[in-house]
């Protein structure tokens, strides 16, 4: 995996990642923890916070994830009732490690981290919003905006706070023209009102990617698959 991520994150140590349910967001969640452990020896503490029930969830791969040196923390389920995970307020205050939150899809999901909001709205938190055009929600600016509107007004998070992450795929096959060419619709939908703050792309089309994109590029190993395949 690629170390270097050219944005800037000085004085950061929580990470939170919100978006619809098959945007991608616990994949590069995921990564994102791992690259913050590799470009830092500060422990790193992974929330799997998705109380929804979508196709996947980060907690499906905690012991990979755990391999890896990450501390996974995440709350049993009993069927569909919602619960809260531990810790969540003491590791968000600490600044000696680094605190990466997989908020659950949607504004539903978004309802979890509403209590935090005061340690989330602050100068060493980041939110990021993990979006995908080739899903029907984010296809269109009006879909984004619905679909993110009721994410902060449920999470009260404020929306100076919130960064946009593009995450074109149509799956395993997604080729890197198909990349180019959702990162591009993305900022014509987006452009206007947010800064992409980086694109996302699977590790195998990163060289092609990389030389043709005006953004950052996240390099990034796929965990979550319907077949399960390690790539």
């Amino acid at each position: 995996m690629d170390r270097i991520l050219n944005i800037d994150i000085t004085g950061k140590h929580n990470f939170l990642f919100v978006g619809e349910a098959g945007s991608g967001k616990s994949e590069v969640a995921i990564n994102f923890a791992r690259y913050l452990l590799e470009m830092d020896d500060k422990p790193v503490h992974f929330f799997d916070m998705d109380m929804t029930k979508p196709l996947f969830r980060s907690r499906d791969v905690m012991n990979e994830i755990e391999s890896l040196g990450i501390i996974f923390h995440h709350q049993e389920q009993f069927y569909d009732a919602p619960t809260l995970v531990g810790g969540v307020t003491r590791l968000l205050k600490d600044e000696n490690c680094h605190v990466v939150m997989d908020i659950g899809g949607n504004d539903v999901g978004a309802s979890a981290i509403g209590g935090f909001a005061p340690k989330v709205n602050n100068d060493y938190t980041e939110v990021y919003y993990v979006l995908n055009p080739y899903r029907p929600w984010s296809d269109n600016l009006d879909h984004i905006d619905g679909t993110l509107s009721a994410i902060l007004r449920i999470s009260h998070i404020k929306l100076e706070k919130v960064k946009m992450i593009s995450n074109p795929n149509i799956g395993l096959t997604t080729d890197a023209a198909e990349v180019m060419e959702g990162n591009r619709r993305m900022a014509e939908m987006v452009g206007p009102y947010k800064d992409i703050e980086f694109l996302c792309v699977r590790k195998e089309l990163y060289e092609q990617v990389k030389s043709r994109s005006n953004v950052p590029v996240f390099p990034i190993h796929l965990y979550l698959t319907y077949e399960w395949n390690k790539m």
